[in-house]
Protein backbone atom coordinates (compact mmCIF):
# COMPACT_ATOMS: atom_id res chain seq x y z
CA UNK A 1 0.00 0.00 0.00
CA UNK A 2 1.41 3.14 -0.88
CA UNK A 3 0.83 6.36 1.22
CA UNK A 4 0.63 9.79 -0.76
CA UNK A 5 0.62 13.79 0.56
CA UNK A 6 0.82 16.52 -1.80
CA UNK A 7 3.83 18.51 -1.13
CA UNK A 8 3.30 21.62 1.17
CA UNK A 9 2.93 25.08 -1.90
CA UNK A 10 4.01 22.42 -4.44
CA UNK A 11 1.90 23.19 -7.62
CA UNK A 12 -1.01 20.14 -8.14
CA UNK A 13 0.38 17.84 -10.65
CA UNK A 14 -2.32 17.50 -13.82
CA UNK A 15 -4.30 14.48 -13.77
CA UNK A 16 -2.74 11.58 -15.70
CA UNK A 17 -3.77 10.92 -19.66
CA UNK A 18 -4.81 7.33 -17.64
CA UNK A 19 -8.07 7.91 -15.91
CA UNK A 20 -9.62 5.60 -13.36
CA UNK A 21 -13.41 5.03 -14.83
CA UNK A 22 -14.50 4.46 -10.61
CA UNK A 23 -12.80 6.54 -7.64
CA UNK A 24 -13.98 5.49 -4.14
CA UNK A 25 -13.41 7.66 -0.84
CA UNK A 26 -13.66 7.25 2.52
CA UNK A 27 -13.78 10.30 3.87
CA UNK A 28 -12.18 10.43 7.37
CA UNK A 29 -10.93 12.66 9.64
CA UNK A 30 -13.73 14.95 10.21
CA UNK A 31 -14.24 14.34 14.08
CA UNK A 32 -10.53 14.70 14.63
CA UNK A 33 -10.12 18.19 12.45
CA UNK A 34 -12.54 19.47 14.41
CA UNK A 35 -11.22 18.43 17.64
CA UNK A 36 -7.67 19.54 16.76
CA UNK A 37 -9.48 22.88 16.35
CA UNK A 38 -10.69 22.82 19.69
CA UNK A 39 -14.31 22.69 17.77
CA UNK A 40 -17.20 20.25 18.27
CA UNK A 41 -16.99 17.06 16.50
CA UNK A 42 -20.12 17.55 14.54
CA UNK A 43 -18.05 21.35 13.50
CA UNK A 44 -16.06 18.55 11.11
CA UNK A 45 -19.10 16.89 9.65
CA UNK A 46 -20.42 19.93 8.81
CA UNK A 47 -17.00 21.67 6.83
CA UNK A 48 -16.53 17.90 5.23
CA UNK A 49 -19.93 18.92 3.37
CA UNK A 50 -17.79 21.51 1.29
CA UNK A 51 -15.49 19.15 0.33
CA UNK A 52 -17.93 16.57 -0.71
CA UNK A 53 -19.23 19.45 -3.20
CA UNK A 54 -15.68 20.48 -4.28
CA UNK A 55 -14.99 17.19 -5.30
CA UNK A 56 -18.12 15.62 -6.93
CA UNK A 57 -17.79 19.17 -8.98
CA UNK A 58 -14.34 17.96 -9.93
CA UNK A 59 -15.42 14.25 -10.81
CA UNK A 60 -18.11 15.74 -12.71
CA UNK A 61 -15.63 17.71 -15.03
CA UNK A 62 -13.28 15.28 -15.44
CA UNK A 63 -16.17 13.06 -16.58
CA UNK A 64 -15.35 10.01 -14.83
CA UNK A 65 -18.19 6.94 -14.53
CA UNK A 66 -18.75 7.27 -10.64
CA UNK A 67 -17.64 8.68 -7.77
CA UNK A 68 -18.22 6.51 -4.74
CA UNK A 69 -18.56 7.98 -1.13
CA UNK A 70 -18.69 6.67 2.20
CA UNK A 71 -20.54 8.05 4.28
CA UNK A 72 -21.86 6.16 6.80
CA UNK A 73 -20.80 2.89 7.53
CA UNK A 74 -23.08 -0.01 9.57
CA UNK A 75 -20.31 0.25 12.35
CA UNK A 76 -21.38 3.73 12.79
CA UNK A 77 -24.28 3.58 14.65
CA UNK A 78 -22.15 2.54 18.09
CA UNK A 79 -21.40 6.61 18.05
CA UNK A 80 -23.40 8.52 20.63
CA UNK A 81 -26.88 9.28 19.91
CA UNK A 82 -26.29 13.24 19.51
CA UNK A 83 -23.83 12.58 16.98
CA UNK A 84 -25.76 10.05 14.84
CA UNK A 85 -29.08 12.36 14.84
CA UNK A 86 -26.47 15.60 13.81
CA UNK A 87 -25.57 13.06 10.70
CA UNK A 88 -28.61 11.85 9.88
CA UNK A 89 -29.87 15.65 9.86
CA UNK A 90 -26.90 16.97 7.63
CA UNK A 91 -27.43 13.95 5.37
CA UNK A 92 -30.76 15.20 4.80
CA UNK A 93 -29.98 18.89 4.30
CA UNK A 94 -27.29 17.97 2.05
CA UNK A 95 -29.85 16.01 -0.10
CA UNK A 96 -32.41 19.26 -0.31
CA UNK A 97 -29.34 21.64 -0.43
CA UNK A 98 -27.15 19.99 -3.00
CA UNK A 99 -29.65 19.53 -5.40
CA UNK A 100 -28.79 22.41 -7.65
CA UNK A 101 -25.51 21.26 -7.58
CA UNK A 102 -26.24 17.63 -9.17
CA UNK A 103 -28.53 19.18 -11.47
CA UNK A 104 -25.97 21.55 -12.43
CA UNK A 105 -23.06 18.91 -12.70
CA UNK A 106 -25.53 16.63 -14.44
CA UNK A 107 -24.79 14.20 -11.77
CA UNK A 108 -26.77 11.32 -11.36
CA UNK A 109 -27.26 9.59 -7.91
CA UNK A 110 -27.55 6.20 -6.35
CA UNK A 111 -27.67 4.61 -2.53
CA UNK A 112 -25.75 1.86 -1.72
CA UNK A 113 -26.29 0.04 1.77
CA UNK A 114 -28.77 -0.31 3.90
CA UNK A 115 -30.58 2.90 3.24
CA UNK A 116 -34.01 1.39 3.88
CA UNK A 117 -33.15 1.69 8.01
CA UNK A 118 -32.73 5.19 7.60
CA UNK A 119 -35.28 7.65 8.75
CA UNK A 120 -38.42 8.20 7.24
CA UNK A 121 -37.66 12.09 6.67
CA UNK A 122 -34.23 11.34 5.27
CA UNK A 123 -35.65 8.06 3.17
CA UNK A 124 -38.44 10.67 1.45
CA UNK A 125 -35.34 13.31 0.47
CA UNK A 126 -33.41 10.37 -1.01
CA UNK A 127 -36.46 9.32 -3.24
CA UNK A 128 -36.81 13.11 -3.93
CA UNK A 129 -33.33 13.48 -5.17
CA UNK A 130 -32.89 10.76 -6.52
CA UNK A 131 -35.89 11.40 -8.99
CA UNK A 132 -34.51 14.53 -9.38
CA UNK A 133 -31.58 13.13 -10.94
CA UNK A 134 -33.06 10.44 -12.66
CA UNK A 135 -32.60 11.92 -16.33
CA UNK A 136 -29.06 13.15 -15.74
CA UNK A 137 -26.26 11.61 -18.10
CA UNK A 138 -23.12 12.88 -16.29
CA UNK A 139 -20.67 11.36 -13.15
CA UNK A 140 -22.65 8.45 -11.28
CA UNK A 141 -22.53 9.95 -7.25
CA UNK A 142 -22.77 7.18 -4.86
CA UNK A 143 -23.66 7.71 -1.54
CA UNK A 144 -22.28 4.42 0.59
CA UNK A 145 -24.88 4.87 3.89
CA UNK A 146 -25.37 2.49 6.32
CA UNK A 147 -23.30 0.64 4.60
CA UNK A 148 -21.03 -2.40 5.07
CA UNK A 149 -19.32 -4.42 2.71
CA UNK A 150 -19.50 -7.98 4.94
CA UNK A 151 -23.51 -6.65 5.02
CA UNK A 152 -23.22 -6.41 1.32
CA UNK A 153 -21.88 -10.26 0.95
CA UNK A 154 -24.41 -11.81 3.72
CA UNK A 155 -27.23 -10.19 1.75
CA UNK A 156 -26.14 -11.55 -1.56
CA UNK A 157 -25.12 -14.98 -0.57
CA UNK A 158 -28.87 -15.34 1.13
CA UNK A 159 -30.39 -14.20 -1.99
CA UNK A 160 -28.92 -16.85 -3.84
CA UNK A 161 -29.16 -19.35 -1.25
CA UNK A 162 -32.83 -18.52 -1.31
CA UNK A 163 -33.11 -18.54 -5.41
CA UNK A 164 -31.03 -22.08 -4.96
CA UNK A 165 -33.56 -23.46 -2.38
CA UNK A 166 -36.63 -22.19 -4.45
CA UNK A 167 -35.20 -23.93 -7.86
CA UNK A 168 -34.67 -20.44 -9.52
CA UNK A 169 -30.81 -21.17 -9.69
CA UNK A 170 -28.42 -24.36 -9.20
CA UNK A 171 -25.47 -24.32 -7.19
CA UNK A 172 -23.00 -24.30 -10.15
CA UNK A 173 -24.39 -20.73 -11.67
CA UNK A 174 -23.34 -19.11 -8.67
CA UNK A 175 -19.78 -17.62 -9.90
CA UNK A 176 -18.46 -14.09 -9.11
CA UNK A 177 -20.82 -12.78 -12.33
CA UNK A 178 -24.14 -13.60 -10.38
CA UNK A 179 -22.34 -12.66 -7.04
CA UNK A 180 -21.08 -8.89 -8.87
CA UNK A 181 -24.99 -9.17 -10.35
CA UNK A 182 -26.91 -9.10 -6.91
CA UNK A 183 -24.21 -6.46 -5.12
CA UNK A 184 -25.19 -2.87 -4.53
CA UNK A 185 -23.16 -1.50 -7.11
CA UNK A 186 -24.68 -3.87 -9.80
CA UNK A 187 -24.13 -2.17 -13.62
CA UNK A 188 -21.41 0.07 -11.96
CA UNK A 189 -17.79 -0.34 -13.92
CA UNK A 190 -15.14 -2.24 -10.97
CA UNK A 191 -13.21 0.23 -8.67
CA UNK A 192 -10.02 1.63 -10.15
CA UNK A 193 -8.57 4.09 -7.52
CA UNK A 194 -9.92 3.93 -3.21
CA UNK A 195 -8.62 6.88 -1.92
CA UNK A 196 -8.42 7.10 2.00
CA UNK A 197 -7.94 10.63 3.83
CA UNK A 198 -7.57 10.91 7.93
CA UNK A 199 -3.97 9.31 7.98
CA UNK A 200 -5.14 5.27 8.24
CA UNK A 201 -4.39 2.80 6.08
CA UNK A 202 -6.95 0.04 5.85
CA UNK A 203 -10.16 -0.12 4.14
CA UNK A 204 -12.97 -0.51 6.96
CA UNK A 205 -15.19 -2.92 5.40
CA UNK A 206 -15.68 -0.78 2.68
CA UNK A 207 -16.57 -2.40 -1.05
CA UNK A 208 -14.95 -5.74 0.08
CA UNK A 209 -15.82 -7.36 -3.18
CA UNK A 210 -14.92 -3.95 -5.76
CA UNK A 211 -11.78 -3.63 -4.09
CA UNK A 212 -10.23 -6.48 -5.22
CA UNK A 213 -7.79 -4.77 -8.02
CA UNK A 214 -8.12 -1.03 -7.14
CA UNK A 215 -5.31 1.25 -6.28
CA UNK A 216 -5.13 2.77 -2.86
CA UNK A 217 -3.55 5.65 -2.03
CA UNK A 218 -3.55 7.63 1.31
CA UNK A 219 -3.32 11.40 3.12
CA UNK A 220 -3.01 12.02 6.80
CA UNK A 221 -4.60 15.06 5.45
CA UNK A 222 -8.42 15.33 7.28
CA UNK A 223 -11.75 15.11 4.64
CA UNK A 224 -12.06 18.84 5.58
CA UNK A 225 -8.94 19.67 4.26
CA UNK A 226 -8.96 17.51 1.52
CA UNK A 227 -8.66 19.74 -1.73
CA UNK A 228 -8.67 19.41 -5.70
CA UNK A 229 -5.30 19.50 -5.84
CA UNK A 230 -5.06 16.47 -3.21
CA UNK A 231 -7.56 14.65 -5.41
CA UNK A 232 -5.51 15.29 -8.71
CA UNK A 233 -2.25 14.52 -7.02
CA UNK A 234 -4.20 11.18 -6.21
CA UNK A 235 -5.47 10.91 -9.99
CA UNK A 236 -1.76 11.77 -11.67
CA UNK A 237 -0.74 8.68 -9.01
CA UNK A 238 -3.18 6.02 -10.53
CA UNK A 239 -1.83 7.39 -14.18
CA UNK A 240 1.77 6.52 -13.49
CA UNK A 241 0.70 2.65 -11.63
CA UNK A 242 1.04 -0.87 -13.79
CA UNK A 243 -1.67 -2.32 -13.10
CA UNK A 244 -1.20 -6.28 -14.26
CA UNK A 245 -4.47 -7.73 -12.86
CA UNK A 246 -2.73 -10.70 -11.57
CA UNK A 247 -0.90 -11.23 -15.31
CA UNK A 248 2.89 -10.05 -16.57
CA UNK A 249 3.43 -6.63 -17.99
CA UNK A 250 3.92 -6.82 -21.86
Amino acid sequence: MQSSQSATNAPPREAAVSMPKHVAIIMDGNGRWAQNRGLPRIEGHRRGVNTVRSTTELAARLKLEALTLYCFSSENWKRPQHELDFLMQLLRQYLIEERATLMENNLRLRFIGRVDRLDAGVLEEVERTQELCRDNTGTELVLAVDYGGRDELSRVARSLAQDAVDGRITADAIDEQAITNRLDTDGLAEVDLMIRTGGDMRISNFLLWQLSYAELWFTSKCWPEFEEADFRDALADFGERTRRFGGLEA
